[in-house]
């Protein structure tokens, strides 16, 4: 989604421009190293006869490739080489033999590759911090708009409804298990409505039958674009508490429909946007303290609405739009 807004960008700003993807393939760790290789001898020099004025990377390993004029708007790094290398759940690499030689070539490649780029942009300050933290390169962060927000941004707010949103894949480090469980200790009349698919799904079923959630808590699965929009307008408020997002749209879309946020406070990208008392609540990631959230969002409409209207506002102020975004990138 990013990348095809970006190119989309580009083209409405009078430029040519093309994707170039290659299928990637994370497992097992070493075909890492075949991935990086592929990329580090691509010559993009010209394509067609053409020159190549300008390349835009935006992760690990595209970054990799060799060019004269590279800019760099980085998503994140190949992060279980870096902070998730040890990591009890999310942690993958450090478990093979072959892992520590892995991840020294990561470190090696990316500060050759990194340290040839013309400028680099982060797209949060999560991610930069991440990356001075790591190889001591600063970035400069950029904001961008999601396709959705850029919507949402031009419609008006519905009425809030009786349920929580938490649009996300269904994956361990999204963390729906943990907004089920807090499910259990919600005493007002709100339910939590999960949006999108993934490899977390049928144990979430099952997480919620056996607490006796059925009702409470719906896996809606895949939605079209027009339900999510529906889905985020009608919403009492969203939820999202990933571990150490990157970014997340689900922040500020959420805000562009006008609707308060709950995040964790150890969500990352989500804490750039979301103010204690003013956009949202952050809390701690435990089941009661995200439970105790959305009854005080249930039992006070007024706030809520306030919550809302502080984040649209946010998001309009901090948020550039695409063209910004293209000046910035081609400055």
């Amino acid at each position: 989604m990013h990348t095809e807004s970006l190119a989309r960008a580009l083209r409405d700003a009078g430029h040519e421009a093309d994707v170039l993807s290659i299928p990637f393939k994370w497992y097992p760790p070493a075909e890492l190293v075949h991935q990086m290789a592929m990329w580090r001898s691509l010559d993009l020099s010209e394509a067609h006869g053409q020159t190549v004025d300008m390349i835009i990377a935006l992760r690990f390993p595209s970054y990799l490739v060799p060019h004269e004029h590279k800019v760099v708007w980085l998503i994140h790094q190949h992060r279980t080489a870096y902070e998730l290398w040890d990591h009890p759940a999310f942690g993958d690499i450090s478990h093979h033999d072959e892992g520590e030689a892995v991840r020294e070539l990561i470190h090696r490649a990316d500060r050759v590759a990194l340290g040839e780029a013309k400028r680099i942009f982060t797209n949060s300050a999560n991610v930069r911090d991440r990356l001075w933290h790591s190889l001591g390169m600063p970035a400069e962060v950029l904001y961008h708009r999601s396709s959705l927000c850029e919507a949402l941004l031009g419609m008006e707010a519905g009425p809030p409804g009786d349920y929580v949103l938490f649009p996300s894949r269904l994956d361990p480090i999204k963390r729906q298990a943990l907004a089920v469980e807090a499910m259990r200790h919600v005493r007002g009349e709100v339910r939590l409505v999960l949006v999108g698919t993934g490899p977390m799904e049928g144990e979430l079923r099952q997480q919620v039958a056996r607490a006796g959630l059925d009702g409470r808590v719906e896996l809606a699965g895949h939605v079209s674009e027009e339900r999510l929009l529906d889905l985020y307008r009608g919403a009492l408020a969203v939820y999202y508490g990933p571990y150490d997002e990157d970014f997340g749209y689900v922040t500020q879309e959420a805000m562009a429909a006008r609707r308060p946020v709950v995040v964790t406070s150890d969500s990352g990208g989500p804490l750039e946007f979301v103010r204690d008392g003013s956009t949202g609540f952050v809390v701690e990631p435990k089941p009661r303290a995200i439970a105790t959230a959305f009854d005080r969002l249930a039992a006070d409409p007024a706030a809520a609405g306030d919550f809302g209207a502080e984040g649209r506002a946010s998001v309009e102020q901090a948020v550039p739009d695409w063209p910004e975004v293209v000046a910035r990138l081609l400055g």
